[in-house]
């Protein structure tokens, strides 16, 4: 045991890494079991794949899509890549153009699914969220490094983040928000080491412009982060009167501005005249909606990121302070870590902006931040923590705060962690459709309420389906498309929300001369039945 001991002391960098990798590798073993879980695609994930392949923004834009029989191969292609279009890259940019969100995470999915052609697979989206994943680890000790000045911390820092609920859900949700995730740290840790130069060389600003570029061209909400990164660096070149990097700095955000528009100049139209954009500003003006988008935030936050301790570390904040002021001792929060600040007053901004402009209440939107939060709550917990105890008690008691947060979401009634990414409710209706494929689908569709991307993976397992406009539903409609039809096995009928359900089911039933019908699962904007 002395042996060991001595060598992890002479060792202590060497040992710190290995721990790194250990820990890195098996959070991916983790996130590799989740995806074999994951058992459905939300309507975002379903545009992440037609956006980066197919030549519209929606299926449904086809002229052909309503009122036509249609087999799983129509449905697959907005999905995948075939070999005739491996090449066209074209997609990537013209569907963002007519969509709201900039190409760059599009460009990289295509790329990812460049090696899945001609077939479509959840994989190519989480394997490239897994590589995302990696190098925002990394990411993260390298910024905890620097906050904690401590590598012991830094590697703590990646094991806790990895063990989240967001961090999780985040790997396995094939959107953009993995790589904006990554794009903040990068930033962030940029502006950290370059803090304390009196001098900003030309390699240090050209680095930083290639990322600024790259996060401006993968999500908007990007922009707030940096917006905030870049008033601090201002404030700081004025106060110390360096004029000389003051001008560099401004130079480097106006040049890597110009480059982003130049290379996708629909990010002004999207950002300010689009619907989104105006929905944003809206958002702002509208303060009873404030009030309620931030607590749902916070409460999303603490589930999701801390499961549910940062209320306990609040509580340990507030027994800390009044322990401090029975001592007659000043309670003071010093400044003096200018890296900490400089990462989590834009982090703290973010979050509370994107949580009054983000047009729902839901973890996806801040899911960027999620790793800065958890580095600055623990790093606000360590040094709260060190003024009653001494550093090994304070890091013992952050230990047993992470094992907390691993126990507590077991402990919820029903037991398990819920990732809600993985989609495990729809399991079931995945299985009875795979078994019962060769069974037709009627879909009443309400164009009123469009969600139809919300059901598309389930059209790329059934072999024949029929999507009606609910406007042209009748007995004779009914009768016209399943002439040719064998209903012999019965049918698989989906329909719309905002639709009264059975006086259709019982049109449906009683055209094609069968005898009844059942509610199989209600979906997001629908309902499945099955008729015999």
């Amino acid at each position: 045991m002395e042996k060991i001991k001595e060598f992890i002391k002479n060792n202590q960098n060497k040992v710190l890494i290995i721990l790194l990798v250990v820990i890195i590798l098996l959070q991916v073993g983790i996130r590799i079991k989740y995806g074999i879980d994951k058992a459905y695609l939300h309507m975002d994930e379903g545009y992440s794949y037609g956006l980066m392949n197919y030549d519209k923004v929606d299926i449904m834009n086809n002229e052909d899509f309503y009122n036509n029989w249609h087999e799983k191969e129509y449905y697959y292609d907005y999905l995948s890549i075939s070999s005739e279009e491996a090449l066209n890259f074209t997609p990537v940019y013209e569907n963002q153009k007519n969509d709201v969100h900039p190409p760059f995470y599009y460009l990289l999915l295509r790329i990812a699914a460049s090696f899945t052609v001609d077939s479509f697979s959840k994989w190519t989206g989480i394997t490239l969220n897994i590589i995302i994943f990696i190098l925002t680890s990394i990411m993260i000790y390298l910024i905890s490094n620097k906050i904690f000045k401590n590598k012991l911390y830094a590697v703590f820092m990646v094991l806790v983040n990895g063990c989240t609920l967001a961090s999780i859900d985040t790997t396995v949700y094939i959107r953009m928000y993995a790589l904006n995730a990554l794009n903040l740290l990068i930033i962030s840790y940029l502006h950290i080491i370059n803090l304390k130069k009196e001098n900003l060389k030309i390699k240090d600003l050209a680095i930083m412009s290639i990322f600024i570029i790259i996060g401006s061209l993968t999500h908007y909400y990007y922009l707030v982060f940096l917006f905030v990164l870049f008033v601090i660096y201002v404030i700081k070149f004025i106060k110390e009167k360096n004029m000389k990097n003051l001008v560099k700095y401004i130079l480097t955000m106006v040049v890597s501005a110009v480059i982003s528009l130049a290379i996708f100049p629909y990010s002004f139209v999207h950002m300010f005249m689009g619907y989104r954009g105006t929905g944003a500003m809206s958002s702002l003006l509208d303060i009873k909606k404030m009030w309620n988008s931030l607590g749902s935030y916070i409460a999303i936050l603490n589930h999701n990121t801390f499961n549910g301790v940062l209320i306990l570390l609040a509580l340990a904040g507030i027994v800390v302070a009044i322990y401090k002021l029975s001592k007659n001792k000043k309670i003071t929060l010093k400044f003096e870590n200018k890296e900490f600040w400089l990462m989590f007053i834009p982090t703290i901004i973010y979050f509370a902006i994107v949580g009054l402009i983000s047009p729902y209440q839901e973890l996806r939107y801040i899911m960027p931040v999620c790793p800065l939060m958890v580095i600055g709550v623990f790093y606000l917990s360590k040094v709260m923590f060190e003024k009653v105890f001494s550093k090994r008690t304070t890091y013992n008691i952050l230990s047993a705060i992470f094992i907390i947060m691993l126990i507590l979401p077991n402990l919820h009634l029903g037991g398990g962690i819920d990732y809600y990414y993985l989609y495990k409710d729809k399991k079931e209706i995945v299985n009875i459709i795979e078994k019962e494929h060769d069974v037709p689908c009627l879909y009443v569709f309400n164009t009123s309420q469009n969600r139809f991307l919300d059901d598309l993976y389930l059209f790329t397992i059934l072999d024949n389906s029929y999507v009606m406009d609910v406007k042209e539903f009748s007995k004779g409609k009914l009768e016209e498309i399943f002439k040719e039809i064998d209903t012999s096995k019965g049918l698989i009928v989906i329909i719309n929300g905002g639709i009264e359900h059975n006086p259709h089911l019982q049109e449906i039933t009683d055209t094609l001369g069968l005898s009844s019908y059942e509610h199989v699962q209600g979906m997001n904007a629908c309902n499945i039945y099955r008729i015999k």
